[in-house]
């Protein structure tokens, strides 16, 4: 059923932030002497990506984002109740990157706990976030997400090593009226997939790599490809007629759809085949490349700062990320 106004909440921020350093195709081609840069921006769409420095941690550039979306929501620090943080990637596994973040903003005293949905974390964390602030357990959130993905990219992969960036992207969740409203998200999954997109070492399992260095391809991430591509256009089309259904929308009814930067062969696919045109789809994959769960938050970000979006847009989020995990859900702006 349609959402009801009293069940949404409020975003009453946005930002994101990128590393300074650029790596163009170029740099990564000079490993692949087989390949070219069309061929490259022909099969991802990606021309460029941003490198984190290895000064620089995902939790610094998780602060200048939230910094970002508290200025452009007018809300002082001190009236936040808590994070959450979605990313696949932390500083470190323990304490929680949302603690460190609190810790780090000066908000010591805030719930905070991280979240690992993959590239649909950052949508993860919003439904999770609108449900405490619909219960009562908190007012204003920081739904934040950060992922240098650089740091567990092979470069002599080459089904991954053109694909990934760093980056990372907050939203702050209020229950105040009025404002761009969140309707619920809906959430769920395909398990059957579950090696489809994986990074089988650095957990329990196996905490470290053996020593002869034979197992080291596992601390990187790993795609099977083609089935990414079926099950991600498959995945974000049934988002988006879900949302459809669920909002009693229709196609024509969406000014903006903003995904998950999986891929543009498959997100050009996925167009086709909701009804939506591409050119209502916010891009930023070219530049930024595929930053898993930060993704969305900031092709988000960035098209509130171009002042792309007008009052009353609807907006559809939609993401696939390992596991499988897919979400979907609208935003009116």
């Amino acid at each position: 059923m349609q959402t009801p106004l009293a069940e949404t909440v409020c975003i009453a921020g946005v930002g994101y932030a990128v590393p300074a350093g650029i790596q163009a195709n170029s740099e990564i081609l000079k490993l692949f002497p087989h390949r070219t840069e069309d061929e490259i921006v022909r099969l991802t769409g990606v021309r460029e990506r941003r490198r984190a420095t290895e000064d620089e941690s995902a939790t610094s550039l998780a602060a200048i984002a939230v910094n970002h979306a508290l200025a452009q929501a007018g809300l002082p620090i001190s009236e936040i109740d808590g994070i959450i943080m979605a990313t696949l990637i932390p500083d470190q596994p323990v304490p929680a990157m949302a603690s460190a973040l609190a810790r780090l903003l000066d908000i010591p005293r805030v719930l905070a706990f991280d979240l690992n949905a993959a590239c649909s974390g950052w949508l993860y964390a919003l439904e999770v976030g609108r449900a405490l602030i619909r219960c009562g357990t908190a007012r204003n959130l920081i739904v934040v997400t950060a992922e240098l993905l650089s740091r567990i990219t092979n470069p002599a992969d080459h089904d991954t090593a053109f694909l990934f960036g760093d980056g990372a992207g907050a939203a702050i969740l209020t229950n105040a009226p009025g404002g761009h409203r969140l309707s619920r998200i809906g959430l769920t999954g395909d398990a059957e997939q579950f090696e489809s997109i994986q990074r089988p070492g650095g957990g329990a399992r196996k905490p470290m790599p053996d020593p002869t260095g034979y197992d080291l391809d596992n601390f990187y991430l790993q795609m099977d490809g083609p089935s990414v591509f079926k099950h991600a256009i498959l995945g974000f089309a049934e988002q988006i007629e879900e949302t459809l259904r669920r909002e009693r929308l229709r196609p024509e009814d969406i000014a903006w759809v903003v995904p998950h930067q999986a891929n543009e062969r498959i997100l050009k696919a996925v167009s086709k085949r909701v009804g939506i045109p591409y050119e209502k789809f916010i891009m930023t994959i070219a530049k930024y490349g595929n930053t898993s769960a930060a993704s969305v938050s900031m092709a988000l970000g960035w098209a509130a700062e171009e002042g792309i979006f007008v009052p009353g847009d609807k907006i559809i989020f939609c993401s696939v990320g390992a596991g499988l995990t897919f979400a979907g859900g609208l935003l009116v702006w």
